[in-house]
C-alpha cells in the first residue's frame, strides 16, 4: 500500500515538471499583439554645441509716469490705455476756471498799464518840447531863470513817471506769464510720441502735485538689455549684429545691433551688461517681451 502511494506521488510530480517545461515565456508586447513601430522625434535645429543664448527684456528709452504739476480736479480724460499719442498731445485736463478768470483779469490790467504808459510817454514828449522852447526863450532873455527851471524839472519829473509805469507794466506782464504757466499745468500732455499704457485717474478725482496720472511709453526704437559671462569680454564689439528671437513670438526672427556694453566685468556676478537695438520693423514685438540673443561659437 505504501509503495502504491509513493508511486502515485512520483507520477504527479513528473506531470507537473513536464507541463512547466512545455510552457514558453511571453513578453508584454507579445501578449498585447504585434509591436508597433516607434516614430522618431523631430531633429533639433542645427546649432553648434558652443552657441550661447542670452535673455533679457525688450525695452524702450522713453517710458514715463506723467504726474500732476499742480493740484486740482480732473475734468476731462482724453486718452485711454492703448491710445497712440503724439508729443504734446493733451491726455486730460484739470479744472481751470479760477486760473482762467485770474489770467483774464491780469491781461486786462496789463492792457490798462500799457495805455497809461503811452499816455505818460506822450505827456513826456510834450513837457520835453516845453522845456526846449523855454531854453530858447531863456537864450533870448524872454523868460526868467525860475521859469526855465520850472520847465526843466517838470520834464524830468515826467520821465520818472514813465519809468515807474514801465516797471509796473513789466510786473503785470510777469504776473500774466505766471498765470499762463499755471493754466498750462491744467493741460496734461504727452511728453513724447508713443502709446498710453495706463491711466491712474478718473473724471472728478482730486489730485495733488506729483500724483501719477498716466503712464506713457514709446514703442520704438526697441532695445534689449542682457548680461553675458565675463569670458565674452574680448569678443563683444560695438556695432556687431546678432540673431534674436522671442518666446512670445516663436516664429519671428529679428536682428539686433550692439549699441554699448560695460567696459568692465561685474566682480560679484562675473558678467558684462550689454545693450542692443532691434533692427528693421519691430512687427508684433512690444516693450516688456522677452528677447533671446544668440551668440555662435561662444567661448
Amino acid at each position: 500500500m505504501r509503495k502504491n502511494l509513493a508511486a502515485a506521488l512520483v507520477a504527479l510530480l513528473a506531470l507537473a515538471v513536464t507541463a512547466c517545461n512545455k510552457a514558453e515565456p511571453t513578453s508584454a508586447g507579445a501578449a498585447s499583439g504585434p509591436v508597433q513601430p516607434v516614430q522618431a522625434a523631430a531633429p533639433p535645429l542645427p546649432t553648434s554645441s558652443r552657441d550661447f543664448v542670452a535673455s533679457g527684456p525688450l525695452i524702450v528709452e522713453n517710458q514715463l509716469d506723467v504726474a500732476a504739476q499742480r493740484e486740482g480736479i480732473v475734468t476731462k480724460i482724453m486718452a485711454e490705455p492703448g491710445t497712440a499719442v503724439k508729443r504734446d498731445q493733451i491726455l486730460g485736463m484739470l479744472d481751470d476756471r479760477q486760473i482762467a478768470t485770474d489770467l483774464e483779469a491780469a491781461r486786462a490790467k496789463t492792457r490798462s498799464t500799457e495805455a497809461d504808459l503811452k499816455n505818460w510817454e506822450a505827456e513826456t514828449r510834450v513837457l520835453q518840447a516845453d522845456y526846449e522852447r523855454a531854453q530858447k526863450m531863456w537864450d533870448a532873455q524872454l523868460i526868467t531863470k525860475e521859469q526855465l527851471d520850472h520847465a526843466k524839472y517838470k520834464a524830468e519829473s515826467d520821465q520818472w513817471d514813465v519809468k515807474r509805469v514801465q516797471e509796473m507794466l513789466k510786473n503785470n506782464q510777469a504776473a500774466e506769464r505766471s498765470l499762463e504757466l499755471e493754466l498750462e499745468k491744467t493741460r496734461i500732455r504727452a511728453p513724447f510720441a508713443g502709446v498710453v499704457a495706463r491711466r491712474y485717474v478718473r473724471v472728478g478725482q482730486k489730485v495733488a502735485t506729483g500724483d501719477r496720472l498716466f503712464w506713457v511709453t514709446a514703442t520704438a526704437p526697441l532695445q534689449v538689455k542682457f548680461t553675458l559671462p565675463g569670458s565674452f569680454g574680448n569678443r563683444i564689439k560695438k556695432g556687431a549684429e546678432l540673431q534674436m528671437t522671442s518666446p512670445d513670438l516663436p516664429s519671428d526672427r529679428h536682428k539686433v545691433r550692439i549699441l554699448e556694453f560695460s567696459p568692465v566685468v561685474d566682480p560679484s556676478s562675473d558678467t558684462i551688461e550689454v545693450l542692443a537695438e532691434v533692427l528693421g520693423p519691430p512687427g508684433e514685438l512690444r516693450p516688456g517681451m522677452t528677447a533671446n540673443v544668440r551668440f555662435e561659437n561662444a567661448p
